[in-house]
C-alpha cells in the first residue's frame, strides 16, 4: 500500500498507456479481417482517400491559428505571477493529442467500414464484432491519450511549480499556477474540438443534403447508389464529422472534466497519504478505472443468433462497465480521501469558515459519482426513448408525414421541444445532489463520474458511422439483399447509439462547464456573481443569445455548401450521359472537393464566436459580467443542444423506419411513397440539427468556460481596479462615514 500511496501520481499515465496498448491489439485485429473483393476496396479506398483530403486541409488551417494562440497564451503567461509562458506549450500539446485522437479514429473507422460489409455476407454476428471493435478502437485511443497527455504534464507542472519550490503549499498560489499551465491543455483541445466539430459537420451535412435531395427525390435512386454523385461525399462526412470530429470533442470533453475537477480539489484541505493532493488526483484516478472496466464491459458486446438484439448487445457492455466502475470507485475514494470532515479554502474567514458553508465527508464524494452516473445513465435512456424506432415520439412524426411536407416540420419541432423537459429535470436534479452531497467539488466530480466510461461511450458511439459507411459500400457494391439487410440492422441502431452519444456528451458538458464556472470564480477572485446588477444581467442575455448566432451561422454554412452540392449532382446527371444506366462514372472527387472547401472556410466564423467573446467581455466589463454571460450561454446552449439533436435524431430515425414499412391508418408505406418523401424533407432539415449545430454545443459552452479560465488569473486585478467596482466600494465607504457620524449624535 505505500508503494501506491507513493507512486499513484506516476501510474496514472500508465493506466492511459495500458488503454493505448490495448487499442493498438484491437486495430491490428480489425485490419487483419477480409476487406472485400476489388469493387469493395475501391469504393472504401475513396472513402479513406477523401477523409485524410479533408483532415490535412483542416490541419493547414488550424496550424495557423494554433500558432497565432499559442505565441499569445506564451505572452499572456509572462504578465500575472499565477501563470507561466509554459502554458503555451501545454497549449500546443492539448491541440495535437485532440487532433491526434480524431486521425485515429478516422484512420480504423476507414479500416472497418469495407471489413465490416464483407464480414455481413456471413452474419450479423460477425459483423456486429468487426463494426463495435472498430469504434472500440477509437474509444480506448481517445481515453488513452487524454489520461497520458493530462497525467504527465500534472507530473511534470506539479514537480516544478510546488515540489522544487521552497515553502509551497499543495493549496495555494503555486498549486494555482501549476492547474492554469495545465487549464492551456484543455484549452487547446476543446479548441481543435469546436474546429473539427462544426468543419466536420458542415462537410457531411452538405453531402448528404446533395444525396438526398437529388439522388433520393429528383432521381428517385438510394443515397448510397453508386450512380449518386454524391455518395462518396456522403460516406466521408460520416467519418470526418461522426468519428473524427466526435474523438476530438469527446477527447476535450474528457480532459475538461477531469481540469475542473482538479482546479476545484485544491481548495480542498486533505490530510491524506498523497501528500495533501487526493482531491486533486482523484479525478484522474476515477478516469483510468472507467478506461480498465470500458475494456471490461466491451468483452460483453456480442451476440450468437441472426435474430438477437444488437442493442441489447451494447447495452449489456455499456452496463457492465458502468457497474463496475462504481463499485471500484467506492473502494478508491475510500482509500485516496482522510476521515472527517472537508470544506473548501474559498469558505475560510478570519481563521474559520463562513456561515452557511457545506461541508462534506468522502462517503459524499462517493454519493456525487454516483449521481453523475445516474444522470448519465437516465440522460441516454431519455434520449433513446425520443430518438429510436417504434417509440411514441418517431411514431408521431411519421403519422403526421401522411399530410405533407409541412407536418412532418412541425411533428419533428415539436418532439425536440418536448423532448428538452426530462433532460433539463434530470440535470436540475443531479447538480442538486450532487452539491448537497459535496458541494461545488460534489458537481465536478459527478461530471468525472459521468465521464469515467467515455472509452466504452465513444465505442458505441462510433459504431453507428461504422455501420452506416458499411451499409453504403454494401449499396454502391450490388450485394445481396441479405447483406443490406444486416448492414441496415447495425445502422439503425447505430443511429439511436449516436443520438444518446450526444445527450450523453451534452449532459457531461453541462455540469462540466458548471465546475469550470465556480472554478472561474474562484480564480477570478469574485465572491459571488449578482444578476440584479444591469451589466452582469446585460451579459446574461448576451450569453443566452450566443448559441442562437452559433447556430444559425453552423445551418447557414451547411445550406450553402448543400446548394452548391445540389448543383453539381444535377449537372452531372444532366451533362454525363450514362450515369442512370451504370454506363459511366460519376465525378465523385468534385462533390468531396465541393465539402472540403465549404466546410473549412464556413467553420472560422462559429469558432471564433466562441474563442473571442470571453475575452472581449472579461476585459472590457470585468469577471462578474463575463460570469453573466457563462451563465447564459451554459443555460441557453444546453437547452439548443438536447432540442436539435433530439429532434433531428427523430426526423431521422422516422425516415429510416419506411425501409422496412409503415402503417399510416391501416395503410402500409414503403420507400418512395409519398409520406417517405416527407419524411426525406424533415431528415434534410434535421440534418444539421443533430450532426452540425446540436453536438457543437456543448464544446461552445465547455470551450467558453476554459477560455474565461485561462484569462481568470488576468481578470483578478479587475476585480479590485474596474470602475464599477470602485464606484460600489466608494458607496460603501459613504454609507458606513453616515453610520458612524449617526451613531455618534446619538451618543
Amino acid at each position: 500500500m505505500d508503494f501506491l500511496n507513493n507512486y499513484l501520481i506516476y501510474l496514472i499515465p500508465v493506466i492511459g498507456l495500458i488503454g493505448i496498448l490495448a487499442m493498438a491489439v484491437k486495430a491490428a485485429w480489425v485490419t487483419k479481417q477480409d476487406a472485400g473483393d476489388g469493387d469493395m476496396a475501391q469504393l472504401a479506398g475513396y472513402i479513406a482517400d477523401g477523409a485524410m483530403a479533408f483532415l490535412r486541409a483542416e490541419w493547414k488551417i488550424l496550424s495557423y491559428f494554433v500558432i497565432v494562440a499559442g505565441v499569445l497564451l506564451a505572452w499572456s503567461g509572462t504578465t500575472v505571477a499565477t501563470s507561466s509562458p509554459v502554458i503555451a506549450i501545454s497549449f500546443l500539446i492539448g491541440a495535437f493529442l485532440s487532433a491526434f485522437a480524431g486521425f485515429l479514429g478516422m484512420r480504423i473507422a476507414t479500416k472497418a467500414n469495407v471489413r465490416t460489409t464483407q464480414a455481413a455476407r456471413s452474419s450479423l454476428a460477425k459483423a456486429l464484432k468487426v463494426s463495435f471493435t472498430g469504434g472500440t478502437v477509437m474509444g480506448l485511443g481517445v481515453a488513452g491519450l487524454a489520461i497520458i497527455g493530462l497525467g504527465s504534464l500534472f507530473i511534470v507542472f506539479y514537480t516544478i511549480y510546488v515540489k522544487n519550490v521552497t515553502g509551497s503549499t499543495v493549496n495555494g498560489e503555486d498549486m494555482a499556477k501549476a492547474l492554469d499551465v495545465l487549464a492551456g491543455f484543455s484549452l487547446g483541445a476543446e479548441s481543435i474540438a469546436l474546429f473539427a466539430r462544426v468543419g466536420g459537420g458542415i462537410y457531411t451535412k452538405a453531402a448528404d443534403v446533395g444525396a438526398d435531395l437529388v439522388g433520393k427525390v429528383e432521381a428517385g435512386i438510394p443515397e448510397d447508389d453508386v450512380r449518386n454523385p454524391a455518395t462518396i461525399a456522403d460516406n466521408v462526412g460520416d467519418n470526418v464529422g461522426d468519428v473524427a470530429g466526435m474523438g476530438a470533442d469527446l477527447f476535450g470533453s474528457y480532459v475538461a472534466t477531469m481540469l475542473a475537477t482538479m482546479v476545484l480539489g485544491r481548495e480542498i484541505v486533505s490530510h491524506d497519504a498523497f501528500g495533501g493532493i487526493a482531491p486533486v488526483l482523484l479525478p484522474m484516478v476515477i478516469a483510468g478505472l472507467g478506461l480498465i472496466f470500458s475494456i471490461i464491459g466491451a468483452s460483453f458486446v456480442k451476440i450468437k443468433n441472426e435474430t438477437d438484439s444488437v442493442q441489447k448487445a451494447l447495452n449489456m457492455g455499456n452496463w457492465a462497465s458502468i457497474i463496475l466502475t462504481a463499485i471500484a470507485t467506492y473502494f478508491v475514494v475510500q482509500w485516496m480521501l482522510p476521515a472527517g470532515e472537508f470544506h473548501m479554502s474559498r469558505d475560510e474567514v478570519n481563521g474559520g469558515i463562513k456561515a452557511g458553508s457545506l461541508i462534506f465527508t468522502k462517503n459524499g464524494v462517493f454519493m456525487s459519482i454516483v449521481v453523475g452516473l445516474i444522470v448519465g445513465t437516465l440522460m441516454s435512456i431519455i434520449t433513446e426513448y425520443y430518438t429510436a424506432m417504434g417509440k411514441r415520439p418517431v411514431l408521431s412524426i411519421i403519422r403526421q408525414s401522411s399530410t405533407g411536407h409541412a407536418t412532418n416540420i412541425i411533428g419533428g419541432l415539436a418532439v425536440g421541444m418536448e423532448s428538452t423537459v426530462l433532460p433539463i429535470l434530470v440535470l436540475a436534479s443531479g447538480i442538486y445532489g450532487s452539491y448537497h452531497f459535496a458541494g461545488l467539488y460534489g458537481v465536478a466530480i459527478a461530471a468525472a463520474g459521468m465521464m469515467a466510461t467515455t472509452a466504452m461511450q465513444l465505442a458505441i458511439d462510433a459504431f453507428g458511422p461504422i455501420a452506416d459507411n458499411a451499409g453504403g459500400i454494401a449499396e454502391m457494391s450490388r450485394l445481396p439483399e441479405e447483406v443490406r439487410h444486416r448492414t441496415d440492422n447495425l445502422d439503425a441502431v447505430g443511429n439511436t447509439t449516436a443520438a444518446t452519444g450526444k445527450g450523453f456528451a451534452i449532459a457531461s458538458a453541462a455540469l462540466t462547464s458548471l465546475a469550470l464556472f465556480a472554478a472561474f470564480v474562484g480564480v477570478a477572485g469574485i465572491e459571488h456573481i449578482d444578476i440584479y446588477k444591469a451589466d452582469v444581467l446585460a451579459g446574461l442575455f448576451v450569453g443566452g443569445m450566443i448559441p442562437f448566432i452559433f447556430s444559425a451561422l453552423c445551418i447557414s454554412a451547411v445550406g450553402r455548401a448543400a446548394m452548391a452540392m445540389v448543383e453539381e449532382v444535377r449537372r452531372q446527371f444532366r451533362e454525363i450521359p450514362g450515369i442512370m444506366e451504370y454506363k459511366a462514372k460519376p465525378e465523385y472527387e468534385k462533390c468531396v472537393a465541393i465539402s472540403t472547401k465549404a466546410s473549412i472556410r464556413e467553420m472560422v466564423a462559429p469558432g471564433l464566436i466562441a474563442l473571442i467573446t470571453p475575452i472581449i467581455i472579461g476585459f472590457a466589463f470585468g469577471p462578474e459580467v463575463l460570469g453573466g454571460l457563462l451563465a447564459g450561454v451554459t443555460v441557453s446552449g444546453v437547452l439548443m443542444g438536447i432540442f436539435q439533436s433530439n429532434a433531428g435524431g427523430a426526423w431521422d430515425n422516422a425516415k429510416k423506419s419506411f425501409e422496412k414499412g409503415v402503417e399510416i391508418n391501416g395503410e402500409i408505406h414503403y420507400k418512395k411513397s409519398e409520406p417517405h418523401k416527407a419524411s426525406v424533407t424533415g431528415d434534410t432539415v434535421g440534418d444539421p440539427f443533430k450532426d452540425t449545430s446540436g453536438p457543437s454545443m456543448n464544446i461552445l459552452i465547455k470551450l467558453m468556460s476554459i477560455v474565461s479560465l485561462v484569462i481568470a488569473p488576468h481578470l483578478n486585478h479587475l476585480v479590485d481596479t474596474s470602475p464599477r467596482i470602485q464606484r460600489e466600494l466608494h458607496r460603501q465607504s459613504l454609507n458606513n462615514t453616515y453610520i458612524v457620524i449617526k451613531n455618534d449624535k446619538n451618543l
